[in-house]
């Protein structure tokens, strides 16, 4: 196993042949340890995190590179008492051996088994569950004047991903928590930039300097002092203090959002950030913290080192070579399969703008960004301000295409309405990983943006039933001028539809099998149109693809309650949408009557993580739940 040693810090680990980890179950027992052993601990949770990862697939190159930081996180606070949050929680593995977990630490992502993600349920050492990022300043803040209303005696520590800054809401909870002066740690774990060589032992001696009680009671003793100072002096004494901070990495920006602002520390040396910790967990001063931690993603593991994704998420892999586990060729993805239809669109349209929310590889921007850099905007987690964003390109005649996931874009909401809907400008949104995804869980799950989208006046749906359907219906979009349009797909490989796709007209369906008996008839909105077929050849029912849930083809369905005895709706999202719009149509035509109505939707619940096969027969949306419908 190619496992990198901290050669600072190797000359105090125990002998290799030590296990420390074997009697570490929760993180009360790792108190009693030295700080040499603190180091050992760490480099085996780093090995045990590698072995585990390499049998269930997951995230790892995050992982990693908090090995050290989890471990001194653990090793100098007192949790559970003391609230930890991970932000986002796909850096929370090593944080899951340490607390109870070592044990299951093989099922993760696995049916019945650990979370991906931090997770209230899993735990009491997860707090708050974490598989959208930039959330946990805001929920530490909540915690921390919880604890100051009911005279708790805990700390509250949130660790943030730099990636995850780039959101909003970071920055309106650190306003909000420098104003309110409640006593918070937020650790900004820096996985962007590599430790530099100033971070050396003048630059350690200056972090824990002024992260010690006397250096801090000596400042604000100072900025007592200065305050009564004549102007020029008390500006100099301003800049000379403000001159030893940035000395010791800077940090100005968060000083004036009120936070005290440590850093930047070595996340990878555990002399430096037990030495910080314990100041932070010991001060006096009122006030949240900051901790600057640079630290790099895949720390330790020389495959991931050496990736350019760092193996953020992996598949299976061998733990020597670190190659992953190679999936059988099948058809392409439904994000390749737009990606590349996208990019010939643009070819030909000079208007077309691609726009993601820190997501070109999961949505196939990537690819576009290649063939059209100048049209292609990452803007970071950040999808409240993505979706405003192509409004405003909208509104200048362009044609910008915002592919989010599902489940991320219900953060741009009010964004979607306001800067969007009520103005009616044509921003397509490509809605990638609709339905279930599988080992994700619940976090990821496109459930609910057919409910809360065809609700909203002006705007049209479309879903895919299979790769030439998005084809057809991204070229579809692209020539769609009247108003925002959003097209769903599902996560993972297409099917190739058995009938010949028709060209798409606006808020028509089609019929893809014709029954003979009549009795029952199938509408399916999106890739649940395979399994509709399956059961149409054992029950003889007609098949009709929606293609639109809005508007929705009302006369294809009077067609088909007006001609069979039942009427079975099937779509891969919540209650309140495709299945509702039918029903409501129907309500409104005095048509019930006609047809038995039966819709299939996804459980009023949520699903955890699974295979997603497994979650569909979970859901009841396979070709045998169909059927139990049928006369």
């Amino acid at each position: 196993m190619e496992i990198a040693k901290d050669t600072k810090t190797q000359d105090k680990a125990l002998p290799a042949t030590t296990k420390l980890l074997d009697s570490i179950n929760t993180p009360a027992d790792i108190k009693p340890l030295s700080d040499a052993q603190i180091q050992q601990l760490s480099n085996e949770v780093r090995e045990a995190t590698i072995e585990a990862v390499s049998k269930t697939g997951g995230h790892l190159g995050a992982g990693l590179g908090v090995v050290e930081l989890t471990t001194a996180i653990h090793a100098v606070f007192n949790t559970p008492k003391d609230k930890l949050i991970w932000d986002v929680g796909h850096q929370c593995y090593p944080h899951k051996i340490l607390t109870g977990r070592k044990d299951k630490i093989d099922t993760l992502r696995k049916g019945g088994g650990l979370s991906g993600f931090t997770k209230r349920s899993e735990s009491e050492y997860d707090p708050f569950g974490a598989g959208h990022s930039s959330t946990s300043i805001s929920a530490g803040l909540g915690m921390a004047v919880a604890s100051t209303l009911t005279a708790k005696d805990n700390h509250v520590i949130a660790v943030i991903g730099d990636g995850a800054m780039s959101a909003g809401m970071a920055f309106e909870a650190m306003n909000n928590a420098g104003a309110n002066k409640s006593r918070l740690i937020v650790i900004l774990n820096d996985n962007e930039m590599s430790i530099a060589p100033p971070v050396g032992a003048f630059g350690r001696y200056l972090t824990k300097l002024v992260s010690s009680n006397a250096y801090i009671n000596a400042r604000e003793f100072g900025k007592k002092v200065t305050d009564h100072l004549p102007g020029p002096l008390r500006h100099a004494a301003k800049r000379a203090e403000e001159g030893l901070r940035v000395a010791a990495g800077g940090g100005s920006f968060f000083e004036e959002m009120g936070f005290y602002y440590i850093g930047p520390v070595d996340g990878h040396n555990m002399e430096q950030l037990l030495a910080v910790l314990r100041n932070a967990r010991d001060r006096t001063h009122e006030g949240p913290v900051l901790i600057h931690a640079r630290t790099q993603k895949g720390k330790g593991y020389i495959p991931a080192e050496r990736a350019t994704d760092k193996m953020h998420g992996v598949k299976k892999f061998d733990v020597i070579t670190g190659d992953q586990v190679k999936s059988p060729k099948g058809n392409p993805s439904y994000t390749a399969i737009f990606a590349d239809q996208l990019i010939k669109e643009a070819d030909k349209d000079d208007a077309i703008i691609a726009i993601t929310a820190a997501m070109p590889d999961g949505t196939g921007l990537d690819k576009f960004a290649a063939a059209h850099p100048t049209r292609m905007f990452d803007v970071g987690i950040a999808e409240q301000h993505a979706v405003t964003f192509a409004a405003g390109l909208a509104a200048e005649g362009q044609k910008p295409f915002v592919a989010i996931y599902s489940t991320f874009l219900q953060r741009a909401y009010d964004q979607i309405i306001h800067d969007v809907a009520i103005q009616n400008l044509p921003v397509r949104f490509m809605i990638d990983r609709a339905g279930l995804v599988g080992a994700d869980g619940a976090t990821h799950a496109g459930s609910f943006d057919i409910a809360f989208l065809g609700c909203l006046p002006n705007m049209t749906l479309m879903a895919a039933s299979s790769i030439e359907e998005l084809q057809a219906m991204t070229t579809f979009a692209a020539q769609y001028n009247e108003g925002p349009i959003a097209l769903r797909y599902p996560r993972g490989e297409g099917t190739f539809d058995p009938s010949k796709t028709t060209p798409i007209e606006l808020g028509k369906g089609r019929i893809v099998r014709e029954s003979k008996a009549k009795k029952t008839a199938i509408l399916s909105y999106g890739t649940r149109l395979e399994e509709a077929l399956k059961a149409a050849e054992e029950i003889d029912a007609t098949v009709a693809d929606a293609r639109f849930a809005k508007p929705i083809d009302e006369a294809l369905i009077e067609h088909l309650v007006e001609t069979h005895e039942t009427l079975i709706t099937i779509e891969e999202g919540s209650n309140g949408g495709f299945g509702a719009y039918v029903l409501e149509h129907l309500a409104r035509k005095d048509l019930l009557g006609e047809a038995k109505i039966k819709p299939l939707t996804l459980p009023d619940t949520f699903l955890d993580h699974d295979d997603p096969k497994v979650q569909y027969e979970k859901a009841g949306l396979v070709d045998g739940d169909i059927t139990k419908f049928s006369i």
